[in-house]
């Protein structure tokens, strides 16, 4: 983590290089959420239901949890350019081959070799840009390279969708695929090289789990990252409880547009606050929750308690990556493998803990399920 291959000032980012990996972070999220969009279009072409083309994101999420640690952990001495471009070239061959399949089980195992890739690039990402940089930027270059999350939730997504309507998912598919030949193009020419790891540098996964401050990490992005799931995958059954049936598309860009505005205020902040921004984030998060709780069915509080979730949201994978990896030294990229992986147990345990709240309490205890949480993540924070 202390080597560094730029010769800028030591108060200037490799923006170049840094919006390269934010582009890769970009292309993972579109990758992975663009069936979302296209669901109905896919279900017609494949003659089967859209129950059974919404596996294609489970099987992506599927595939990012069983390989990130193991992949990482497995290809620490390579050399990191080689190494990204691999995972990053995988998304042209899955996005290529789920643009011309015509077989469900083809398309199934296009999105597991996305989805093995994906788990890849995020371990890779943050301490990529860690690498790039002197110390007392790493916060900051971070925030940059993962700056393609909430553009790709907030633009992206809606973006690829009315293309796909507009063209034809298939042919949206092949343009992600062209992007991702662009950006193999970007990394080639734009991206510093590093070593890997030493065999004596190279650390054993039980070794990193046990470093100071690593679990707090984990356990921390455990509870915000199933809080937001909970609320993020059931939004339409609360927005409907509430009358704002008609409005999920307008809730879900304001929230786009506020993550944009915290990953902003994140990257500024985060190499002199982390502590302070991560308690923040909890504490924030919890209040729009609590907003949602008490007014429901009030659109101007709605909106308002939307703003502070985006707000608290948007940086809150640069914060958990930068602790992570000022945890983990040079074992970053095995840190960043489990955050990874606890990143994709929230995303599938909040649709299992929001299902069952839904089922047993119905749609008003949705918020009040956040806040315990969020309560348990901020305590696990403040001891930190």
């Amino acid at each position: 983590m202390t080597a560094h291959a730029t010769n800028l000032p030591p108060d200037r980012l490799p923006l170049a290089s840094l919006l390269a990996l934010a582009m890769a972070g970009f292309i993972t999220i579109l990758t992975e959420a663009l069936p979302a969009g296209v669901l109905s279009l896919m279900s017609h072409d494949f003659h089967t239901s859209e129950a059974m083309v919404g596996q294609a994101v489970t099987v992506y999420a599927l595939g990012s949890l069983l390989a990130a640690i193991p992949l990482t952990t497995a290809t620490q001495g390579w050399r990191r350019r080689p190494l990204l471009l691999l995972a990053v070239s995988g998304f042209a061959v899955a996005n290529t081959l789920t643009a011309i399949t015509d077989s469900y089980t083809v398309l199934l195992g296009a999105r597991l070799i996305a989805g093995v890739c994906a788990g890849l690039v995020w371990a890779l990402l943050a301490g990529y840009a860690s690498r790039m940089v002197h110390p007392h930027l790493q916060g900051r270059a971070i925030a940059v390279a993962m700056v393609g999350t909430p553009l790709a939730l907030a633009l992206g997504i809606p973006a690829g969708t009315f293309l796909g309507n507009l063209i034809g998912w298939r042919m949206t598919f092949g343009v992600m695929s062209a992007m991702t030949v662009f950006l193999i193009a970007w990394i080639v020419a734009r991206l510093p090289d590093f070593d890997g790891s030493t065999a004596g540098q190279k650390g054993s996964l039980r070794r990193v789990f046990t470093l100071p401050g690593v679990r707090p990490v984990l356990l921390m992005t455990l509870a915000f990252v199933l809080a937001h799931n909970v609320f993020y995958t059931y939004i339409a059954p609360f927005l409907n409880a509430g009358g704002m049936g008609t409005r999920i598309d307008a809730v879900l860009l304001t929230f786009g547009i506020a993550s944009l505005l915290g990953i902003w205020g994140v990257g500024t902040l985060v190499d002199r606050h982390l502590r302070a921004l991560i308690l923040a984030s909890f504490l924030l998060f919890a209040i729009s929750a609590t907003g949602f709780g008490i007014w429901p069915d009030a659109p101007a509080a709605v909106y308002a308690s939307t703003i502070v979730w985006g707000l608290s949201f948007g940086g809150s994978a640069t914060l958990f990556q930068t602790a992570s990896a000022k945890a983990a030294g040079e074992s970053a990229d095995i840190a960043q493998s489990m955050i990874v992986t606890v990143w994709n147990i929230g995303i599938a345990g909040g649709g299992i803990v929001g299902g069952l709240v839904l089922d047993y309490w119905g749609v008003s205890i949705l918020p009040w399920t956040l806040v315990v949480m969020l309560v348990i993540g901020f305590a696990i924070a403040i001891r930190r």
